[in-house]
């Protein structure tokens, strides 16, 4: 079963800005931002169960950098996250009428291409699912299979919502990685080490060096 996965990015100065407290200016969080998106789409880029990646951007450069990566960009209609989303998935299913959709948040820079897989094989087994993300407050993922309307709603409580309207919230270990979206200094903080090589070189600059970041003891 091969997919098609949606992923909207934001490419703003409002990009992440519950990281406003991080020892970095607006424009590397902006940086930040690109670099969590450049690093879950090579993930999935790199998964055999991935057929296309379609990328809802407004944003110039993030546009470029992610297209670099093989993925379809779209334009944002500004309209909020899951405006971008639903032009995602009609486009999707414009062009793969036979094929499961799944929308990714692009603030997953651990995911890991084996975590994506589990949970894209999880995913066949039900009409339509989501990831809730570690707190189990917010969702990471949601899918569907061909044919089954998909309408996304993120936001404050949004895994109540998919569980509301009807998704099945896959159950998925808490280290999985397509879990572990990153919000805030703290997440950060917290999975440093796991992120992939974009977000690596971004955090590797002097002004955002994770050293700088507060100590957790």
């Amino acid at each position: 079963m091969e997919w098609i996965v949606v992923v909207p990015v934001k490419g703003s100065d409002l990009s992440k800005t519950r990281l406003a407290d991080l020892p970095a200016s607006v424009l590397e969080r902006r940086r930040l931002a690109l670099a969590f998106a450049l690093d879950t789409v090579e993930a999935l880029r790199a998964s055999s169960q991935v057929a296309e990646i379609l990328v809802v951007t407004g944003d110039t450069e993030s546009a470029a950098a992610l297209s670099s990566l093989g993925a379809r960009i779209l334009a944002d209609p500004g309209e909020g996250l899951n405006a971008a989303i639903t032009v995602g998935i009609t486009e999707a299913r414009c062009r793969h009428p036979e094929a499961p959709v799944a929308a990714i948040t692009a603030d997953l820079p651990s995911l890991t291409t084996a975590d994506l897989d589990d949970a894209l094989h999880a995913a066949a087994g039900h009409t339509a699912a989501f990831v809730a993300d570690l707190q189990g407050v917010g969702t990471t993922t949601i899918t569907a299979q061909p044919g089954v309307p998909l309408v996304p709603r993120f936001g404050q409580g949004s895994a109540a919502a998919h569980r509301a309207a009807g998704l099945v919230p896959l159950a998925l270990p808490s280290f999985s990685t397509i879990r572990r979206d990153v919000d805030t200094p703290a997440d950060v903080v917290d999975a440093v080490s796991t992120f992939g090589r974009y977000t690596q070189q971004v955090l590797a600059a002097d002004a955002a060096d994770p050293r700088s970041f507060p100590d957790r003891r």
